[in-house]
């Protein structure tokens, strides 16, 4: 582990910096047979727990196919789900990995961990890439249906608003060397871990946009953040997870959470850190990493 902190916390995610990731050259669709030995790679490494090398005929930035395989893998492993996040939902983290736009990952609950608590060490594989987000949980049912959902209709479905922290890790070496095929989002937009905090139901009353989330490691502040930096609102991030998931025919469920992207950009952390992030009136996360 190394003591030096960057604005991405700590210079652990191997030696591509963010935003200097090469793109592979091929940007054509998948075939169903590159397509199974994809997901065959990397559910095989997520469930055996070990890193993942795709050869490079495999790479492909074609978004169609990457958004098709993290379905697939997802169900191949067949992990009970807790809900949904959004990756790259902030031009921060859009700009630092070369996506197209927001994508979601799937949360396992197995993840889940209450605030204040310990982040066990074999929730992740290879890194442990942690983001401040509004998170929501929801009262029921938002179904797949012809027509999208408005705003005022998902605020409707939601129980209450928790203060969050989405930690992220990928099967692959070198986390933005990665983006160039988009490594994350393929291994399911990096989620592995999801530390909520105590919930709150009176949410409307707040100014989500400009909400302040300051970031701390082992209580010197790193650097803080505001709720407009994921899709400009998180009741907005929460809509497009609720229609991206309605056009697959899929759905959010009562008593699933939504993360709803970062506040903060990304922060790497390593065995025994603590990270707290402050979101004011709203709570306190706080998560020891293992």
């Amino acid at each position: 582990m190394t003591d030096e902190i960057a604005a991405w916390g700590r210079r652990i995610h191997g030696p591509t910096l963010p935003g200097t990731g090469t793109r592979c050259l091929r940007d054509t669709p998948l075939t169903p047979d590159e397509l199974e030995e994809v997901v065959t790679i990397v559910a095989a490494a997520r469930a055996r727990r070990h890193g993942a090398t795709l050869p490079e005929r495999l790479k492909t930035r074609h978004w169609d196919s990457t958004m098709t395989a993290m379905l697939a893998i997802n169900a191949r492993l067949g992990w009970p789900s807790a809900g949904w996040k959004i990756g790259a939902a902030s031009l921060e983290v859009q700009r630092a990995e070369g996506m197209p736009g927001p994508s979601p990952g799937q949360l396992a609950q197995h993840g889940l961990v209450a605030s204040p608590g310990r982040v066990p060490s074999h929730l992740f594989i290879n890194y442990r890439c942690a983001e401040s987000e509004f998170a929501f949980k929801m009262a029921r049912d938002l179904p797949a249906r012809p027509t999208p959902y408005a705003e005022a209709e998902v605020a409707d479905a939601v129980e209450s608003l928790h203060p969050a922290l989405e930690v992220g890790d990928t099967v692959f070496d070198d986390w933005y060397g990665a983006s160039g095929y988009f490594g994350a989002a393929l291994d399911n937009n990096g989620a592995a871990a999801f530390v909520y905090g105590a919930p709150v139901t009176e949410w409307r009353h707040f100014d989500l946009a400009t909400a302040r989330v300051d970031l701390s490691l082992n209580g010197a502040w790193q650097k803080s953040g505001v709720g407009a930096a994921a899709m400009g609102h998180p009741l907005t991030a929460l809509t497009w997870v609720a229609n991206w998931l309605r056009v697959r025919r899929l759905g959010l469920h009562a008593g699933e959470f939504v993360s709803t992207g970062s506040c903060t950009g990304h922060f790497f952390v390593a065995p025994g850190d603590r990270l707290v992030a402050d979101f004011g009136p709203l709570g306190v996360v706080d998560a020891t990493f293992e």
